[in-house]
């Protein structure tokens, strides 16, 4: 292949939206269309058959991540109409090498995933002395929540074995062009063009990318700049979608409208109206933090106000919250200072100093811990459990073009009941 080859792999569960998809990404210069595994788990070998119909002239790939029973999975996947059908690098030699037989018989080829190998340059060798024709570079989820990257893989691989590299997993237009860079020539994109508003659009500016690669090297940011980035970036619903409809805070009010916050907490334990603590904290705080204050839920006396904002504000940090009442509001607002509390009272209560800053506290409903990551804006605040900060927020961010799709499909006349097909996936 003397072009890179652009694949969209989509991973729907509605076959019908995958299809009107899959015409967007075609139209937008994708070459190679895959029926995902969640979509063939959902409408099994219907989905390859409608590919072959809609795309005669194309190759289909099944993602079937065949495990076991090499020959009938791949011959299902042939018969259907697919081309190319994926099983796992890690099968067991035996089925492997059972799809191979069967890849001869059907005429299709077979293309191995790497996902969750231990020892992937040795296993890419091994699968290509068994017969298997591509090795995907593909690294998985929680495999990228620690710092793995496909790219990094496909580096590993090319010159260490003489297949077609393709790669997968979370790839956009810039590191679609650093993979074609490193030696894939089968760029796979999940996301970042099925989940799009304008999926034409977002298939053309990856092909333009991996067309003419230029890889421009950024500044690395550290976790925490990454994960403040992506947090920044979505709503709080998008969080709170993305943990499963956990972690949000009950009966807070955003004092200052249309801001939004994201940092660590430096948590603090309070009596009702007591600011010692509370204002101590901002001491404690590093930029870009978040003060999380539990004033016992009292709403008749305030432990912030506006002096100890306009010291946040001089230290960076990033808002607060107060399972209690707040005052001066009015000038809180006027500052543009994120703050949220259950309440706004004029009195302000003694700093007597009892409490606790960086303990483990419950706030609105929620533990919070010294270092969880707290996200707000207009629909109130969210807690992330800190060893999961950026899995979520990249999770959220899917989470996010997920719904730009399903908004594009809705402003076209679909209603969200058809395009997620709840009839279909009602409970029984």
């Amino acid at each position: 292949m003397t072009a890179p080859v652009l694949q969209v792999a989509l991973d729907l569960l509605e076959l019908d939206r995958a299809l009107v998809i899959a015409d967007e990404a075609v139209a937008g210069g994708a070459d190679w269309v895959e029926a995902g595994t969640p979509l063939i788990k959902s409408a099994g070998m219907d989905a390859v058959r409608r590919l072959r119909e809609r795309f005669p002239g194309r190759e289909i790939v099944a993602d079937m991540k065949v495990a076991d029973t090499g020959t009938l999975e791949v011959e299902m996947a042939a018969k259907a109409g697919a081309t190319i059908v994926c099983i796992l690098a890690d099968a067991d030699d035996a089925v492997v090498q059972e799809a191979v037989r069967a890849r001869d018989l059907y005429g299709v080829r077979l293309m191995a995933d790497l996902i969750n190998t231990a020892e992937p340059v040795a296993r890419a060798r091994e699968l290509e002395e068994m017969g298997v024709d591509i090795i995907c570079a593909h690294a998985g989820i929680d495999q990228q929540m620690v710092g793995r990257t496909s790219v990094d893989l496909v580096r590993e691989l090319c010159g260490k074995v003489s297949l077609p590299v393709a790669v997968a997993g979370g790839l956009d237009a810039g590191t679609a062009a650093e993979a074609v860079a490193a030696g894939a020539g089968i760029i796979i994109v999940g996301g970042s063009i099925v989940r799009s508003g304008d999926v034409a659009a977002s298939a053309r500016k990856i092909r333009k990318a991996i067309d003419r690669p230029k890889v421009r090297r950024k500044a690395e940011k550290t976790p925490d700049e990454k994960i403040r980035a992506l947090l920044l970036r979505v709503s709080t619903p998008n969080i709170s979608d993305a943990m499963h409809r956990k972690g949000a805070m009950e009966g807070l009010i955003p004092m200052c409208g249309n801001l939004k916050m994201a940092g660590k907490a430096v948590t603090v334990q309070t009596l009702a109206g007591d600011w010692a603590k509370p204002v101590e904290a901002i001491d404690r705080a590093s930029p870009g933090d978040v003060i999380v204050i539990n004033n016992d839920r009292a709403t008749h006396v305030a432990p912030w106000g506006e002096l100890a904002t306009i010291s946040c504000i001089q230290k960076g940090i990033s808002g607060v919250v107060v399972d209690g009442a707040v005052r001066d509001v009015d000038e809180i607002r006027k500052i543009g200072f994120p703050v949220f509390a259950r309440a706004a009272v004029p009195n302000a209560g003694e700093p007597k100093g009892y409490g606790e800053i960086n303990a483990e506290i419950t706030c609105c409903g929620q533990t919070v811990r010294p270092g969880d990551w707290i996200a707000g804006d207009e629909n109130g605040v969210v807690v992330i459990p800190r060893e999961r900060a950026y899995e979520v927020a990249r999770r959220a961010r899917e989470v996010q073009k997920q719904e730009e799709r399903m908004r594009e499909e809705i402003h076209r006349g679909a209603t969200l009941s058809r395009i997620t097909e709840l009839e279909k996936w009602e409970k029984r």
